[in-house]
């Protein structure tokens, strides 16, 4: 496990579980792998209201573990359990609130920037 800036380069298999206990808080992300130099798979845990923003790229959110909402602007938020996933299509202003912690895995760009642009 790597923070959030780093890219991951092993070809160990990566631990979801351990890296949520890791975790040291809400919306804290960490960086569990990169592919092909395109893609990240991050992981945070949600915990409150998360603050509103947008990206150039699509954001996939992959819901581990709790439930969560994506608040989306201009149309009806999107609840996500464990196992369901949404993309936010790019440019979409967005926030996940989580009432109870929730753990995510995001699929998206390594440029993609936490509070977006």
């Amino acid at each position: 496990m790597t923070t959030r800036h780093e890219a991951p380069r092993t070809s160990a298999a990566v631990s979801v579980p351990e890296a949520v206990a890791a975790l040291p808080g809400p919306f804290q992300q960490r960086n569990l792998a990169m592919v092909n130099d395109t893609t990240v798979v991050r992981l945070a845990r949600l915990e409150g209201e998360f603050p509103w923003h947008s990206h150039d790229g699509d954001e996939l959110f992959l819901c581990w573990d709790g439930t969560f909402q994506i608040e989306l602007e201009g149309r009806e938020p999107v609840l996500l359990k464990p196992g369901e996933l949404f993309v936010v299509p790019r440019g979409l202003r967005h926030r996940p609130v989580a009432e109870q912690p929730a753990h995510i895995l995001l699929i998206e760009h390594p440029d993609t920037q936490q509070y977006g642009n």
